[in-house]
């Protein structure tokens, strides 16, 4: 039997105050609008996977003015903000928006290391806390790598040079654990002749306080890019294939800085697009015959539309590309998203439970080879991969397939 709810106890001005600290770009007011039909609980893939996976009992709570219940709720950490229940709202409210104003307005603080890892990132620029000089060293050390494989001595990886096209923002964990991709995605720019830059002062294109639900320290991570955008004189900013970095990146300066800071921003999906629709990326497909299979990162797919974008790029570079069921902006949320990666062993059940469901996606394609344009559903999947004992299955990057696939000698200009 259900328990009774005491009136004494509800707070009726709770969704108000939480409505009125809501950061958005849309109609706070919609907020207010949901009519308890329970699609969104339809909606969310991972309600009845485990517990505290049910969107529309946190709604009811939150619009009873059950305070308590909510602050203390495992929902709004379990939840990863794919924005999936929000899909399938008549009203089209956005859960993910309660979900981040609630982790990041009332006291809160995340399980696990989510913090910290914000905290390294306003104090040192990275979330991963890489000195200025290593970060500076793995840059040389991969650009004379760079000119070794392709054989050209004026090959570069620019820092801080002004009037460049564009500015390039790197994940930390490109600069950290994985500088061959660092290599990698700088033969692109070099093949394409790219005009670009990396900054020296504020280069980490992530962004968990986009998780964790602080609006000032997401102000003041943002202001960062904002600034050096101007301070290189470049035309417009482009992040690296990372999923909440680029919806970071092109939704917040929108709801965090003022009309002065206003800016183009891309994902590098979008200019190996620009690129191949120019005639400047030439790449053999032949190089990537085995089949693989796609992940939609659901900041870049659904939050950010690039579905589209990501299949051309593969179309033109693989042979044998097979769709997950479902896909595109009905995918499914590799489960380490809205910062669950980083919330340690207390959130690792959920992320294991809610893997299942891509295991089995994965499994079903035959594929042993997974795209998947995003650092922190690489991790998520990788972990998946060892849990779930998916045999030879490994995750690539959209520009490890570019890289590997350029026809040098048809590089333009050369």
């Amino acid at each position: 039997m259900s328990e009774a709810l005491e009136a004494k106890k509800l707070d009726p001005g709770f969704l108000s105050e939480v409505v009125s600290k809501a950061c958005t770009n849309k109609n706070r007011l919609d907020l207010y609008n949901c009519l308890a039909c329970g699609m969104c609980s339809v909606g969310c893939p991972y309600n009845g996977v485990h517990d505290h996976a049910d969107p529309r009992k946190f709604i009811r709570q939150l619009v009873l003015g059950m305070r308590d219940e909510v602050l203390n709720s495992p929902f709004i950490w379990a939840c990863t903000q794919c924005g999936r229940c929000t899909m399938e709202c008549p009203m089209g409210v956005e859960v993910m928006t309660l979900v981040r104003t609630i982790r990041g307005n009332f006291g809160l603080r995340a399980p696990g290391f989510l913090q910290d890892v914000v905290d390294a990132q306003i104090k040192t620029g990275n979330q991963m806390e890489v000195t200025n000089e290593d970060y500076l060293d793995t840059l040389q050390w991969m650009e004379e790598e760079l000119q070794a494989e392709v054989g050209d001595p004026n090959a570069r990886i620019p820092i801080d040079k002004e009037g460049a096209e564009f500015l390039f923002l790197w994940d930390p964990r490109e600069i950290k654990y994985y500088p061959q991709d660092v290599q990698s995605i700088a033969k692109i720019m070099w093949y394409v002749g790219a005009d670009w830059t990396c900054s020296s002062r504020w280069w980490d294109a992530t962004h968990y306080a986009l998780f964790n639900g602080n609006d000032e320290e997401s102000r003041i991570i943002t202001q960062r890019y904002a600034d050096e955008v101007k301070r290189l004189k470049v035309k417009e900013l482009v992040v690296t294939e990372c999923g909440h970095a680029t919806h970071a990146n092109k939704w917040g300066p929108k709801v965090w800085l003022d009309k002065d800071n206003d800016y183009p921003v891309k994902s590098i999906i979008e200019k190996y697009v620009e690129w191949f629709e120019a005639g400047l990326l030439k790449v053999d497909k032949t190089k990537n015959p085995e089949p693989i299979t796609l992940h939609d990162p659901c900041n870049t797919v659904r939050k950010q539309g690039l579905g589209d974008a990501i299949r051309y790029v593969l179309n033109k570079t693989v042979m044998d590309f097979r769709e997950m069921n479902p896909h595109g902006v009905f995918n499914y949320c590799c489960g380490g998203g809205g910062g669950l990666l980083a919330m340690g062993s207390d959130i690792y059940p959920y992320r294991m439970a809610k893997g299942k469901l891509k295991a089995d996606q994965i499994a079903a394609t035959g594929c042993k080879l997974v795209a998947c344009p995003c650092h922190n559903c690489f991790d998520q999947l990788n972990d998946i991969i060892k849990y779930y004992k998916l045999e030879g299955v490994k995750v690539v990057h959209l520009h490890h397939l570019i890289s590997h696939a350029l026809i040098l000698e048809e590089k333009p200009g050369r």
